[in-house]
């Protein structure tokens, strides 16, 4: 495709085509205290998470869903009787009166629902990883810029308390000079307890094959492909864009660091043959701050659980941090850890609340942000950065050599 423009136009129509030539849709202003009213676009089971969060964060209005398979419109019509379904998202779009969406397709989808949802004037809780390649996320970038939406990526970590903590131990003082940082994600469960069963309804007349398709390479319709999308280099980044995603979004914002300079991932598929991407592997990003950020990964052991076991490793000390458990060792003179560990309360202030699930905390943040238009948790800075790394990654494991970034082209190389 040659110009934004033109993608836009031909794969989008309508909303999209006006928005590129300048005509947003207006939309209401949003005082502190009125009801967001939103919608979703992808109701899979991620969708449906993230749909009942957003119900339960104070004041909004669920208006419409918008689904390729019809099975997922009744899912969602359960939740909330009543609403308003479609099989076409940019018929939600064209509803003025929905102040936002939620974006939770698979990872392919991602660019395909999110540009028009920007030009339509929504803001957007976007789900990880935000874009499938650089192609898309350039196109997400620009439609991004100057728009004035507030994008939320769902990388929920950085709305839980272990990132406040992390904060707070994460000084020059405790720390000294950070060189390396280990992450793990590890589950005992051949496919990753991605293996879905298909519904007898899921056929061509129940689901538009073509609008799940997108822009990947076609296919014979075939249902597997379709409930199991994440088995498939077309349509998913495996557990690199699943997991890994999380764990660098975390890290990423905690310490401010940058795109990669280069990328290297080794790995193989040992337990899940009908899976094409790898169920274990090893990623090494080499960041610009001089830092090395390795993460592996695995289906066949859990003992490293799959909260994440990570590691910043400085000069003068070591966070730990397990899920939303964090702690901090010093280091003695003799260069090993101490036994003294301490971990630090959240902040004072802070917008996590009591027990609630990062998730639902993350949704909270977004349309506290959308209401007082403030920039959200994870915001789209963020969203891109941790999805170029996953893409290097996945670049370097199906190129079998390193991966570079190019700044001047926003490509990778």
């Amino acid at each position: 495709m040659s110009s934004r423009r033109e993608f836009v136009k031909r794969m989008l129509g309508g909303t999209a085509a006006a928005a590129v030539n300048g005509v947003v849709p207006s939309r209401r202003i949003l005082g502190a205290n009125d009801r967001v009213r939103f919608g979703l676009i992808g109701a899979g089971d991620r969708g449906k998470a993230i749909f009942r969060a957003a119900l339960r964060s104070p004041n909004t209005e669920a208006v419409a869903v918008a689904d390729v398979f019809t099975l997922r419109l009744e899912q969602a019509r359960q939740i909330v009787p009543g609403i308003k379904t479609y099989r076409d998202f940019r018929r939600l779009l064209d509803d003025k009166t929905i102040d936002a969406v939620l974006i939770a397709t698979p990872q392919h989808q991602h660019a395909l629902n999110f540009v028009p949802s920007i030009q339509a004037g929504k803001d957007v809780y976007q789900e990880k990883t935000m874009a499938f390649n650089p192609h898309f996320a350039r196109q997400m970038k620009r439609a991004f810029e100057g728009s004035g939406r507030v994008v939320q990526v769902g990388i929920q970590s950085t709305s839980g308390t272990a990132f406040l903590q992390v904060k707070a131990l994460a000084t020059p003082e405790r720390m000294g000079v950070v060189t390396a940082l280990h992450t793990h994600h590890y589950r005992n469960a051949p496919y990753g307890g991605w293996k879905r069963p298909i519904p007898p309804d899921c056929d061509p007349q129940h689901l538009n094959w073509k609008a799940f398709e997108g822009e990947a390479p076609p296919h014979a319709f075939d249902p597997n492909r379709y409930i199991n999308w994440r088995f498939f280099w077309d349509y998913s980044g495996g557990d690199v864009f699943e997991n890994m995603v999380h764990q660098v979004g975390f890290w990423f914002k905690a310490l401010n660091l940058s795109i990669p300079l280069s990328a290297t991932m080794n790995g193989a598929n040992y337990l899940s043959p009908g899976m094409e991407v790898p169920d274990t592997m090893d990623v090494t990003l080499s960041l610009p701050e001089k830092i090395l950020f390795s993460w592996n990964a695995g289906f066949g052991n859990n003992y490293y659980g799959q909260s994440g076991n990570d590691l910043l490793l400085g000069n003068k000390g070591t966070i730990i941090r397990i899920g939303d458990r964090v702690s901090y060792a010093p280091q003695t003179r003799h260069g090993g850890p101490s036994a003294a560990v301490e971990t630090p309360a959240p902040a004072e202030g802070s917008n996590i609340l009591g027990s609630s699930s990062e998730t639902e905390a993350h949704m909270r943040n977004f349309f506290d942000c959308v209401r007082t238009r403030k920039t959200p948790n994870c915001p789209f800075e963020i969203g891109y950065r941790s999805a170029i790394a996953c893409q290097m990654a996945v670049a370097a494991f199906r190129l079998g050599r390193t991966m570079h970034w190019n700044q001047e082209m926003e490509d990778i190389v």
